[in-house]
């Protein structure tokens, strides 16, 4: 069985990050957990070991722990009931000089543990005897085939062990190590067929089907799914066999596709007008040309109707290197610019995601976690181009994460991707997966630092021009000082811009007592944090640049002197005059 889910690496102390590094490094998808106040620069910080340990583990993550084995053992020991759901666990020593599976033997621990060794250039820790004296495990067998009846796998093992020989059926390369003899009470069945199984008989199936749905037809994922399982138990086929559902990629974002995927434990798999067009030119429908391409040269349609169909592969079908997944696109805001500021599911994003796009002080700020990723930069003032180009990548199947710094739709790209999608929207982009993951905002950043200065109503502000008139702006300054609401100024003062924030300033002493408080938050949570809180009138635009968010208080917003000279600045959430 072929690990499935990402593996989460779990660290106990700092000395253990560069072995775990080397491991996520070839293990796409991986997390890093590091225990809080004994790690940094991980992906995931955990404050109790057991309960994250045991969390994992319910959920089915495989589990790479770089310790000693017997905190793995003794913590997980509750937990052991069931062999063949467990997933893999192993140990990995703190300098990389050994790797022991412990777990999940029937789903893949020594594969796993082998793949590790190799790049820590150590040697696996294998005990499981059918593995060390035939170099395969019955149970797990490589991906592309399936146990129809992993229940007998350990008898039949430990009958081989025992010096008896196999017959076996059909074509399976990979158990060419295994005494054969034609004549055996023993035998292994290769078959795509619904084969009865007994304890002297193993069978395993080949993915060698393809089926596709009509997307024309009116029936649910739930009205489907069970169809399919009729269709195959007439045609006497094993689902198991099922290599894949296939479809046009004007369809990818068909929710049924994905449910019938998820329902039956395969991937969904999409093709491109050009990939269908040699049977499309034929006369086949979408469905069957979708089914026939993922089938090959060879392939044929052996079960047709107007709702599903079916095709069979002479070989093997991989469905990693067939057509393309549903492009997925993900917004995503990374906060100021501090790792501690960022959130768990953008982390996962960005682990999971095969390219970055966005400006390139903003992917720079990533670090470690862009590594491995293809890289799309742009200058920061082509949103709408850039936005169009993720889409258009997106559409190919590839996982894109477009990146903005603060949160994605506060002046950044998230507006870009819908505005793009709102006025030049493409056929190919309908069928994109687009999710939003929020950030903390620079003004957010700024106010935690410094007290509570939105602590009430508030408002937010962006002093540029180049996308709005200024008369608009000037409009909504003053409407928001009349109003009194404390606001957050974002882009401030440029090189070219220098004057907005003077005029703005003007404006609001109009309305606002020049001793009100002002906050200054420049290169929040990167190199060169700087917090200076002045009054406004004494704000210049000296004072600030495109790394500036500035924070204006309302009438009641107050200031606290502290012990050490520094201050607090705070809106008080109640208006009564006599608190």
């Amino acid at each position: 069985m072929t690990v499935q889910s990402s593996p989460a690496v779990i660290i106990l102390g700092q000395n253990s990050l560069p072995v775990a590094k080397k491991i996520t490094s070839i293990l796409p998808g991986s997390t890093i957990y590091g225990l809080t106040n004994r790690t940094s620069n991980v992906d995931i910080n955990y404050s109790n070991f057991g309960d994250t340990l045991r969390e994992l583990f319910a959920e089915g993550r495989p589990i790479i722990g770089i310790c000693a084995a017997g905190i793995l053992i003794r913590t997980l020991a509750p937990m052991l009931s069931n062999k063949r759901q467990e997933p893999p666990v192993l140990a990995v020593a703190e300098d990389g000089s050994a790797v022991v599976p412990l777990l999940g033997g029937l789903n893949g621990v020594n594969d796993l543990a082998r793949q590790i060794a190799i790049a820590l250039n150590v040697k696996a820790a294998i005990t499981t005897t059918g593995d060390v004296r035939f170099g395969m495990v019955l149970e797990n067998p490589p991906p592309g085939y399936r146990l129809e009846n992993p229940e007998y796998a350990k008898s039949f093992t430990s009958e081989m062990l025992a010096g008896t020989k196999v017959k076996l059926e059909g074509n399976a390369p990979w158990l060419t190590t295994i005494p054969i003899d034609p004549n055996s009470k023993l035998s292994i069945l290769i078959t795509e067929k619904l084969i009865a199984s007994t304890p002297q008989r193993l069978v395993y199936h080949p993915t060698t089907l393809a089926i596709a749905i009509d997307s024309t037809t009116e029936f649910t994922a739930d009205e489907l799914i069970p169809l399919i399982q009729e269709k195959l138990a007439t045609a006497n086929l094993a689902s198991a066999s099922i290599a894949g559902i296939f479809a046009p990629n004007t369809i990818a974002n068909d929710t049924r596709i994905h449910a019938i995927a998820e329902a039956l434990g395969i991937p969904a798999r999409f093709f491109t007008p050009t990939q269908l067009e040699p049977f499309l030119s034929k006369d086949y429908t979408p469905t069957q040309a979708s089914v026939l391409t993922a089938v090959g040269v060879g392939g044929d349609l052996i079960l047709s109707s107007p709702t599903i169909e079916i095709a069979i592969s002479p070989q093997l079908i991989d469905s990693t290197t067939i057509g393309q997944p549903q492009g997925k696109l993900a917004i995503i805001g990374i906060g100021p610019g501090s790792s501690q500021w960022m959130s768990p599911q953008v982390k996962k994003i960005l682990k999971a995601a095969t390219d970055l796009v966005g400006y390139k002080t903003y992917l720079d700020l990533l670090g470690s976690l862009s590594d491995g990723k293809q890289r799309h930069e742009s200058d920061n003032r082509e949103e709408l181009a850039r936005a169009k180009s993720a889409l258009d990548l997106a559409a190919t199947g590839k996982y894109v994460a477009v990146v903005s710094s603060g949160d994605p739709g506060i002046y950044a790209m998230a507006a870009a991707i819908f505005e793009a999608l709102d006025y030049s929207l493409k056929q190919e982009w309908n069928s994109i997966e687009i999710q939003v993951a929020p950030g903390i905002s620079a003004m957010q950043a700024a106010a935690s630092r410094i007290g509570a200065p939105l602590g009430h109503d508030f408002c937010v502000i962006s002093l540029s021009d180049i996308l709005k008139s200024w008369s608009i702006i000037e409009q909504r300054i003053t409407t928001a000082a009349q109003g009194d609401f404390a606001i957050a100024f974002y882009n401030p003062v440029s090189k070219e811009r220098t004057w907005q924030l003077t005029a703005a300033k003007d404006i609001l002493l109009r309305y606002r007592n020049p001793n009100t408080p002002v906050v200054l938050a420049r290169n929040l949570g990167r190199k060169g944090e700087k917090m200076k809180v002045i009054t406004l009138e004494q704000l210049a635009p000296e004072d600030a640049d495109m790394r500036t968010v500035i924070l204006i208080g309302s009438s009641k917003t107050r200031i606290i002197s502290r012990n050490n000279g520094d201050v607090w600045v705070y809106t008080p959430r109640r208006y009564d005059e006599d608190v």
